[in-house]
């Protein structure tokens, strides 16, 4: 039975690193692209929401598809704890309470993805085999 599931890893690896990706992403469409539904408020060029639309929207699909993913992971992680510290915790200590749970977990899986890379199965692999 461990067997199985050790042998699951490089795929479950690879998994993660899309939905981490495209979960994201739609936070950088949102904002950049007005879908799934709109941001609530209009973005001005240049401002700190617009540049995190445009980390979330490269880096998103970077992710997702697996290329660059050390790199772009790397700057998604950082990104993330930014976002935390700067918009969680001030409201409060714990992450249950401030609302930064998710952000605190991007933050930590970008982080481990910039680590051990894209997994087997993304353009980052296919791109070393050739």
């Amino acid at each position: 039975m461990n067997r199985i599931f050790a042998s699951g890893g490089p795929l479950a690896l690879s998994l993660l690193r899309l939905m981490s990706g495209l979960l994201l992403l739609q936070h950088g469409t949102q904002k950049m692209l007005g879908f799934p539904a709109a941001y609530p408020r209009p973005i001005e060029f240049g401002s700190l929401t617009w540049f995190s639309g445009v980390i979330e929207l490269v880096c998103g699909i970077l992710i997702a598809a697996g290329l660059f993913t050390r790199p772009a992971a790397f700057l998604a992680s950082g990104f993330t704890a930014v976002a935390y510290f700067m918009a969680h915790a001030p409201r409060g200590f714990y992450p249950i309470l401030n609302g930064g749970e998710l952000a605190a977990l991007y933050s930590f899986v970008f982080l481990y993805l910039s680590l051990v890379g894209g997994g087997p199965i993304s353009l980052d692999a296919k791109l070393r085999n050739k």
